[in-house]
């Protein structure tokens, strides 16, 4: 993965609203939530959410596919697991045996916090 490639996935996740979308859809695994349940799960009105998916999306971060008159939203794990290889590349000075599976593994999922919504 290129640098910038990391900066655009990092940036597109610097934001709390954005993050808790990216980590709703992980959570989701493949099968995805539509733009709906989302906007109910973290309690964003629709346009606001559609500019953080739109976000994520332009990252290359998740993905969206049609079912029948639904937009169903996906994370793209092999982005994710591209950025996350990224970042722990040089684990432990490069000796991931030093680390791993502790450092460098993932931790037990939390529940995820609803996104506060900001004034305008």
């Amino acid at each position: 993965m290129e640098s910038s490639t990391a900066v655009a996935h990092l940036s597109a996740l610097a934001q709390e609203s954005r993050l808790s979308v990216f980590r709703l859809l992980v959570q989701a695994g493949a099968e995805g939530l539509s733009a709906g349940d989302l906007a109910a799960k973290l309690s964003l009105p629709n346009p606001t959410l559609s500019f953080h998916l739109s976000q994520l999306k332009g990252a290359g971060l998740v993905q969206c596919r049609r079912e029948s008159r639904s937009l169903i939203y996906t994370a793209n794990f092999a982005a994710m697991n591209e950025l996350l290889s990224f970042l722990t590349d040089n684990c432990c000075g490069g000796q991931p045996e030093l680390c791993a599976p502790v450092a460098c593994a993932p931790v037990k999922p939390r529940t995820i916090v609803k996104a506060r919504r900001r004034a305008s």
